[in-house]
């Protein structure tokens, strides 16, 4: 399942990357993208794991950039 979303205060094309590297590494994860310029966040991942895995994105995502919301 692809699903796209909006990211908030995100401050820093270092942190999009970084970010997108944490992700992509996340058991499940088949890819992703963070774009810091659209400030916006695609995620591919397993449709039956998908909401357990974007728990672990959050998480991530709040280790690289604390400020940054995922809209959900």
């Amino acid at each position: 399942m692809k699903k796209k979303f909006k990211l908030q205060d995100l401050d820093c094309a270092n942190c999009a990357a970084k970010m997108e590297n944490a992700i992509k590494k996340i058991d499940g994860v088949k890819d992703a993208n963070v774009s810091f310029m659209t400030q916006k966040m695609m995620v591919d991942a397993e449709d039956d794991r998908f909401e357990e895995i974007m728990q672990e994105v959050v998480k991530v995502c709040a280790k690289v950039e604390p400020d940054c919301r995922i809209l959900l």
